[in-house]
């Protein structure tokens, strides 16, 4: 067996790590309705986790942060991120708990459903981040999601802070309307980057994926430092200090989207902890986030460093 690494991160993620239980069908059922699938697949998935193995793919040291259950879904979560070269001492283990799952429906058109049962993912705390605080110290960019529950995001946030890191929080799954995020998470992150729906839920404003900028500008408002909204295959807008970027998107041939959202942000963390620009930065997501859209999975579907600067090469080549 791979012995675990021992690195000083460059990116810390701290966030969920779940088993993706995947069903394939020809179309998403209505509320009511049966339809028959045909194949189920079993992946390695979580948000956080996707994130981790999708920034280490493309050649950063990373280290995860969040709690799996004492089971074998567990053991596999864990030998997954191991094997991609991610640091999982400050993953713990929680005997009381099962291992988080998500349930997928992927139909024909590659657009997903998505149920979560958290399990150990919602038992992550400010204590658990506080352990973790020298993989924080020691990185320069972190990765939040939602999947845990909110005080331990807020934790993770103010010693990012602290510690002078560039904090991206990825806003999924959106929060209810009767719940709305605290401004003080948006200000703690350097990027605040959902996709249309997202956005809409933390704005109370439909996107206009032709002119996201007054959805960005409602979250600079809401107290965001950078406001970048993923419009999926038409790209992704970035609105901030430095000033307005708009990447079209790569066109390739969709196979499950599940995961793209995930690659996208481990794209970007891994070119921002590179020192790279937000309009360069912005593009490596957008990459990233095509690429893993073209192939099944969660975790499987991260590109590899060479296939993903191989990529990028062949598109900059194009007229």
């Amino acid at each position: 067996m791979k012995r675990e690494a021992r690195i000083l991160p460059e990116i810390v993620v701290v966030g969920s790590l779940n088993l993706d239980l995947v069903a394939r069908v020809p179309r998403r059922p209505l509320p009511g309705e049966t339809v028959l699938g045909s194949a189920l697949e079993q992946h390695p998935g979580g948000k956080g986790a996707n994130q981790a193995v999708a920034a280490a793919r493309l050649g950063a040291r990373v280290a995860m942060v969040g709690a799996v259950g004492a089971d074998g879904f567990g053991d596999a979560l864990l030998a997954s991120l191991r094997r991609d070269g991610v640091e999982t001492r400050w993953v713990e283990r929680r005997a009381g708990s099962g291992t988080g799952v998500a349930l997928i429906t992927v139909d024909d058109q590659a657009e997903n459903s998505i149920i979560v049962i958290p399990g150990a993912n919602g038992l992550v705390d400010p204590e658990q981040v506080a352990r973790a605080t020298p993989a924080i110290r020691a990185a320069r960019v972190m990765l939040l999601q939602l999947e845990i529950p909110l005080p331990a995001v807020m934790a993770a946030a103010r010693l990012g802070r602290e510690h002078g890191l560039t904090v991206l929080l990825d806003p999924a799954p959106a929060p209810p309307p009767d719940r709305p995020l605290p401004p003080e998470l948006l200000a703690l992150a350097d990027y605040v980057t959902p996709n249309e729906s997202e956005a809409a839920a933390l704005t109370g404003l439909p996107v206009n994926p032709d002119d996201p900028r007054p959805v960005a500008e409602a979250l600079l408002r809401r107290g965001a430092r950078r406001a970048l909204i993923k419009l999926g295959a038409r790209g992704a807008y970035l609105l901030g200090p430095e000033g307005e970027f708009r990447h079209p998107g790569f066109r390739v041939d969709a196979v499950d989207t599940t995961a793209a959202g995930d690659a996208f942000a481990g794209g970007l963390a891994a070119a921002l902890h590179r020192g790279m620009p937000a309009g360069e930065a912005l593009t490596w997501g957008c990459a990233a986030g095509a690429l893993a859209a073209t192939r099944p999975g969660a975790q499987e579907a991260m590109p590899m460093r060479d296939e993903f600067e191989g990529f990028l090469r062949e598109r900059s080549a194009s007229p």
